[in-house]
């Protein structure tokens, strides 16, 4: 009976809510969206517990809501149908439920996304880790071709060449450097002390420069008063190489940072994120030296960080990607990126550059060292020393030789070095074995064919020699530290209409040096008492370049002189000076450089500046060359054995009614 009362009800309710189109079709969008929430599969196992799967899949708009109802929250208690009067206000809290089930099974979803790629990268880690302990235990990572190259590494190893002549033939005492005693003595003074200056060496090419200074070390080192250890550094670098990278990516003088993303650090560190730093030349030399050959070539924003560095003693290295709060940070990256790495050494400088192209910075914290130029006599004892280390006998002209082509120690060695290998070729061809000391000879022959395989001239072709000549005088100048002879010379012919001459001089000589030339004409002018504008004047530089100061006004005075009255001048003395308009010689720079030159030349005389004096007195430079100082073109004409000739030029007088 009670079942006969249930299908009336459904009945009725057929009769009077079927039709309700909108509500209907609403209800089926929200099982969708359920669907899709908890997919078709798992909606169906849901109604099944929740004993509702005859509800759902039921025509009636009643039942099919109670089963949603029970489906969204989870609830197999429901058991009220709902009235027609109150869908809406079912359907609103079934939104309100499904609402949070869809949310909950979005994050889920992301959720369990992020896990399963965590599995399974950690599960390919695993794998490789697996597999890196498999190849261990079968043997290691070797496979055969890295076996071979291993193989190939080592045979390389095993081949080794004699040591070069450069390090063969290199002094190996500071007793065995020639001609720098003076240097030698200075250097110690400034770096074996108990406070040891930064220090700049000047001086040409390959006169022992970097040799000094690793040496110097090494007698610093033994000295117990001094701050040096037994194992103190000596880190070479050249200036030439060391750049500043403005992007601070890499800088091997200071140190760097390799950031985990742009340069890679270790792939521990890469993994997470640390930035390793990378020490840099600074903190290798921490202790020692730090020796900068051609320190003037290094660009100016590198030399400024390294002021600071010689101000602080250290260098602080700096990143974004550094977390101090980091745990994974290891301890002395940590250390190096709160106090810095160490970088307390002792700077040793050299250049070939003159000191006003150094740096005013770099100077003003560094003693300064000048080395001086080589002479022919010391070239010869230095291949004289490097025969007796090669234990071969020199024919008695090859060291003079030798000297005529270079004034550089380093040069000479080298012409000696390749000179022996043309005797071996010469005297012992295919023999077997090694040379026994002294069996082997090195003749000029073999000299000479090393100058004509390397083109090599004279370091000196013009050279003084007896007689006079008129019109030419030999001036002296100087170029990174290496002084040469400048040969001057003069003609004049008169002038095809009176007070309409001109004057021609080398165009390259420079500015300055056309100034001088106008000067001497002044000069001329007052000491003869002739108008040089009645002459055609041509003044040349034989040789040409840049004559790059006032420096050679006084020779280029005396060969106008001697073109103009005809007077001979001596060819085996040289000048150097500015000249005044007022006959004064003015004092130059170079000067002993300038006297290395005329000695080398074997200038009898050398005519200075008496302000230049003192500067010259206690100088070596000379040797057998007599120095003569001259403050006036009369004391350089008594150099000449010319008789005084100056007279000032009278003022004009002033007559009544004129103005000045």
């Amino acid at each position: 009976m009670a079942q006969g009362a249930d299908q009336a009800y459904v009945a009725r309710f057929r009769r009077k809510y079927g039709g309700d189109d909108g509500v209907r079709r609403y209800v089926v969008a929200l099982y969708e969206v359920l669907s899709t929430a908890l997919g078709p599969d798992k909606m169906v196992l849901r109604a099944g517990k929740l004993n509702s799967l005859k509800l759902m899949r039921s025509t009636l708009l009643p039942e099919r809501i109670l089963a949603l109802q029970r489906l969204v929250f989870e609830d197999p208690t429901l058991d009220r149908m709902p009235q027609p009067g109150k869908y809406r206000a079912v359907i609103a809290e079934i939104e309100d439920g499904l609402a949070d089930l869809v949310a909950q099974r979005t994050v889920e979803d992301k959720i369990e996304s992020k896990v399963n790629a965590k599995m399974a990268e950690r599960h390919q880690e695993y794998l490789k880790d697996l597999k890196l302990e498999a190849i261990r235990e079968d043997g290691g990572p070797e496979t055969p071709a890295t076996q071979k190259k291993l193989e190939e590494l080592e045979a390389l190893d095993k081949r080794k060449l004699a040591a070069s002549a450069l390090q063969l033939l290199r002094p190996a005492t500071l007793g065995e450097v020639v001609g720098q005693e003076a240097a030698i003595r200075s250097l110690l003074a400034k770096i074996s002390s108990p406070y040891p200056q930064h220090v700049i060496l000047y001086g040409p090419p390959g006169i022992g420069k970097t040799t000094v200074a690793r040496l110097a070390l090494e007698v610093a080192k033994r000295r117990s008063y001094t701050p040096f250890a037994d194992d103190a550094p000596f880190v070479e670098a050249s200036g030439s190489t060391l750049r500043w990278d403005p992007r601070e990516t890499t800088n091997p003088l200071l140190g760097s940072v390799h950031d985990p993303i742009y340069q890679g650090s270790r792939r521990d560190f890469a993994e997470s994120g640390i930035p390793e730093p990378k020490l840099g030349l600074v903190t290798k030399a921490h202790g020692g030296v730090l020796f900068i050959d051609e320190i003037g070539e290094m660009e100016a924003s590198l030399q400024a960080k390294l002021l600071k560095v010689l101000e602080d003693k250290r260098f602080a290295f700096e990143s974004s990607y550094y977390d101090e709060s980091d745990p994974s940070v290891p301890a002395y990256v940590k250390k190096l990126f709160k106090e810095g790495a160490p970088a307390d050494f002792v700077l040793i400088g050299a250049t070939t550059r003159d000191p006003d192209e150094i740096d005013a910075a770099i100077r003003s914290r560094c003693a300064e060292v000048y080395f001086e130029p080589l002479t022919e006599s010391q070239i010869r004892l230095i291949a004289a020393g490097a025969g007796k280390r090669l234990a071969v006998k020199l024919a008695r002209r090859v060291p003079e030789l030798i000297a005529s082509y270079t004034i550089e120690g380093r040069k000479a060695v080298q012409i000696l070095a390749d000179a022996y290998g043309h005797a071996l070729d010469r005297e012992r061809g295919e023999l077997p074995g090694r040379p026994k000391a002294g069996s082997v000879t090195i003749a000029e022959a073999d000299v000479r064919l090393v100058v004509q395989a390397g083109r090599l001239v004279p370091h000196t072709p013009v050279r003084a020699r007896r007689g006079k000549e008129i019109g030419k005088t030999f001036g002296l100048g100087v170029a990174h530290h290496v002084g040469s002879l400048i040969e001057i010379e003069a003609v004049a012919f008169p002038a095809g209409t009176r007070h309409a001459g001109a004057v021609r001089f080398n165009e390259t000589a420079g500015t300055m040096a056309k100034d001088s030339v106008f000067n001497a004409t002044s000069v001329v002018r007052a000491l003869s008492g002739v108008d040089p504008l009645d002459y055609d004047l041509h003044v040349n530089v034989i040789g040409g370049g840049n004559i790059d100061g006032p420096s050679a006004g006084l020779a280029i005075f005396l060969a106008l002189y001697s073109a103009i009255t005809k007077t001979p001048l001596a060819q085996d003395i040289a000048v150097t000076g500015e000249l005044s308009i007022a006959g004064k010689i003015r004092p130059v720079g170079g000067v002993i450089e300038k006297l290395y030159a005329a000695r080398q030349a074997g200038m009898r005389i050398v005519v200075i500046p008496r302000e230049n004096l003192r500067e010259a007195g206690g100088s070596s430079a000379s040797g057998g060359t007599e120095i003569v100082a001259a403050s006036n073109v009369d004391e350089a004409f008594e150099a000449f054995g010319l008789p005084r000739k100056w007279r000032a030029p009278r003022r004009p007088s002033v007559r009544a009614g004129t103005r000045s």
